[in-house]
């Protein structure tokens, strides 16, 4: 591969992934902090409200390192992916601009209203800027993955004579049947992460006996909606997004599992992709599986990579296998980890079982690993495409910028975003020190 392509393939990588560490936090936040604020409302606790102010603050720190770390990618694709800028803008240039235009301030603006109208408003308006907040950032997130999901399976367009595309269906782009399942997954995905944080700060003030009762209410909202979540992410949201793999990029789907030759098809739980013998190395598979989780029949032929022209499959499938293989084993361990915890939950014993919670708290980090190897799997798995089927990787990026310049400005951007995160985990933990309680003052004042 061209070195230049290379940099320029790494600088995105490398933007893309530390962005999103931001707003899956927001977007995983977002429906707990509303029920958090739902249950005060309902039971006109003022715990719970505190418990909401508190994570409203956590979420509003977070959201505003996803814009200083979303804005740089939006530059990109004219500095660093011209050619696809020119080629697809008159697409994605659509869902881009009203996620900037609508969602973004919908949530930024009702944000505002919620960490600090509270004295201002009604407690039913106040929770109702907090189902806002929701919405908005949620609405965010689907023109975002509408965006992605077109570059993974282009629909409602036409080619104009200078050979750019431009949309001829703005509905049909945002029901994208892509679109549709990669979205679902993707919100289960951060509401685990949104679960695992809340979870794991509420553990931490259990086992430090601080804020206990606080931590509490914490673990037991985050408990539940983890279980969900969870679920989802296995269940039918995966499922329906192996099936856009089985229907429009079969070729992935082979790399995925490392399946080479058309046959009945195992799932694959353990092994090493061996791409010179085309074979795995040490499998450990459940016979049969992909073949039924793909067509609902144990006994069909799946399309292997031999079936495929090289020229057609995966850029990297080694590291494509990997990182499906490590996304769905912590999606197990996350749904395993909710379920047990549930179960303690529903005994009572959740709070005095000191070594689950020492677990939950030591988790946080793995949903954040998981969602990088999720989309990790979808981006490498549309390779060699920029455009699926409709324009190369080689041919999207900026010619006129060199590996040089290329490399220059990301060791730029590693620099500065490693300052980023250090000033994120020094107001991060400055709020954990100071805790939901260090609003009694305010929450009486309100009561």
């Amino acid at each position: 591969m061209d070195s230049a392509v290379l940099i320029h393939r790494l600088h995105f990588a490398f933007t893309a992934t530390f962005h999103y560490l931001f707003p899956q936090l927001t977007m995983g936040l977002a429906p707990l902090v509303v029920a958090l604020k739902t249950i005060g409302l309902w039971k006109n606790d003022e715990r719970y409200n505190t418990a909401a102010r508190f994570w409203a603050k956590i979420f509003g720190i977070s959201f505003v390192f996803g814009v200083v770390t979303g804005i740089p990618m939006e530059f990109q694709f004219g500095t660093n992916w011209s050619h696809f800028s020119r080629f697809a803008g008159g697409v994605i240039g659509q869902t881009l601009a009203m996620e900037g235009t609508f969602a973004f301030f919908l949530e930024s603006a009702f944000l505002g209203l919620f960490l600090y109208g509270e004295k201002r408003l009604s407690k039913l308006a106040h929770w109702g800027t907090g189902v806002a907040v929701f919405l908005g950032s949620w609405l965010s997130g689907y023109f975002i993955v509408a965006t992605d999901a077109w570059m993974q399976h282009p629909v409602a367009y036409s080619v104009l004579p200078d050979g750019s595309v431009t949309l001829t269906s703005f509905w049909g782009l945002l029901l994208n049947p892509w679109a549709i399942w990669q979205y679902a997954h993707n919100m289960a995905g951060a509401t685990v992460t949104g679960a695992f944080v809340m979870g794991s700060i509420g553990a931490y003030y259990i086992l430090s006996g601080r804020q206990k009762e606080q931590g509490a209410i914490a673990l037991r909202v985050a408990v539940i909606g983890g279980i969900l979540a969870s679920l989802l992410v296995i269940g039918p949201t995966g499922d329906g997004q192996g099936r856009n793999l089985v229907a429009y990029q079969p070729a992935a789907l082979a790399a995925m599992e490392a399946h080479f030759d058309t046959k009945t098809a195992d799932l694959v739980i353990l092994g090493q992709p061996n791409t010179d013998t085309k074979t795995i190395d040490n499998p450990l598979v459940i016979p049969k599986a992909l073949s039924f989780l793909s067509t609902r029949d144990w006994n069909t032929q799946v399309r292997g990579l031999s079936s495929f022209p090289e020229s057609e499959w995966p850029t990297n499938i080694s590291l494509l296998y990997y990182a499906y293989h490590i996304m769905v084993g912590l999606g197990t361990i996350f749904m395993l980890v909710m379920l047990l915890s549930g179960i303690q939950l529903w005994r009572n014993k959740l709070f005095e079982t000191r070594w689950l919670l020492w677990i939950i708290m030591l988790s946080a980090p793995l949903p954040y690993i998981a969602n990088t190897a999720g989309w990790m799997t979808a981006e490498l798995g549309r390779q060699p495409y920029l455009v699926y089927g409709l324009m190369r990787t080689v041919s999207g990026f900026s010619k006129s910028v060199s590996a040089a310049n290329a490399t220059f400005t990301l060791l730029g951007f590693l620099g500065m975003y490693t300052l980023l995160s250090i000033l994120f985990l020094f107001m991060l933990q400055r709020e954990i020190a100071h805790g939901p309680v260090g609003d009694a003052a305010h929450a009486a004042e309100v009561k």
